[in-house]
């Protein structure tokens, strides 16, 4: 039984309790991006039994008439093991959700991923015509020239922080400079992106710049956020735009929930103010 602390953040243990938390946030007009616990996998067997998993929860997707997509891990799916083994996953994965019309988001891990993360979401997103969504980390200092070889890519971006600790020599670590290069990169993809935007932030400022960007350049775009966080804002902005919540699932929980506790001071700060409501 997963305790009150960690069930605010994670949907439960089972796809049928993660796919009753979608039906509700369906009734508040927000759509989920269902996540399946599960990350680092360094054998085969596992990796390949989880991308199983998403091709079966693709059917349950349709079998719940659900506004639901699927988001995916690549250490989850055989990065660890190899990045053909990733790749193969992935391919089974977004060839399943392609013929019942599920949305697949590649998510992204830590900076050494990201040459693999990118190749293959975009050979996917060719492959599928636009079927397929990759995320980048502002904080990261090759953000920029990641968004220039994406623009032209018929998929979806979401542009996050980034919550990795990551070195100084790849990454910026002030916060001041995290935010503005979130603003910058997300000026860029409504200016440059005609395939849509995911605004994956939860901070108010960047919230209200997404909107006048909208209205400047009328680019397609949705805001994401995670389960457990802002939740009221969430609901509110759904009355206007189109909304996504992050919706992990599966029995790891107690590794998400302390991992992602953990793994930056700035992380847990994030996660005492959700659960105070701030």
């Amino acid at each position: 039984m997963i305790p009150p602390i960690a069930s605010r953040f994670v949907a439960g243990e089972t796809a049928a309790e993660a796919l009753e938390h979608v039906e509700s946030l369906n009734d508040r007009n927000v759509s989920a991006i269902l996540n399946l616990l599960g990350e680092h996998y360094h054998e085969r067997a596992p990796a390949d039994a989880d991308a199983e998993t998403y091709r079966t929860l693709v059917s349950d997707i349709t079998d719940a008439h659900v506004d639901a997509c699927l988001s995916v891990k690549p250490s989850q799916i055989g990065l660890g093991v190899g990045a053909d083994v990733f790749e193969e996953n992935l391919g089974r994965i977004v060839e399943a959700a392609a013929a019942e019309d599920v949305f697949v988001w590649v998510d992204m891990e830590d900076h050494g991923t990201t040459d693999a993360t990118l190749d293959a979401y975009e050979r996917y997103a060719r492959k599928y015509d636009g079927g397929v969504g990759v995320c980048v980390q502002a904080n990261l200092r090759r953000t920029g020239e990641d968004l220039a070889r994406l623009a032209d890519v018929p998929g979806k971006v979401r542009l996050v922080k980034g919550a990795y600790d990551e070195p100084g020599e790849v990454a910026y670590r002030n916060k001041a400079d995290v935010n503005e290069r979130y603003r910058q990169h997300l000026e860029y993809m409504f200016r440059e992106f005609d395939r849509g935007v995911a605004v994956g932030s939860h901070d108010p400022a960047m919230i209200e710049y997404a909107r006048e960007l909208h209205e400047e350049y009328g680019t397609p775009f949705e805001f994401q956020m995670l389960m457990g966080v802002r939740e009221d804002a969430q609901f509110d902005l759904a009355a206007d735009y189109d909304v996504y919540q992050y919706v992990p699932y599966g029995g790891k929980w107690f590794q998400y929930f302390s991992r992602r506790m953990t793994e930056r001071r700035e992380n847990l700060l994030f996660g005492l103010r959700a659960i105070l409501g701030r």
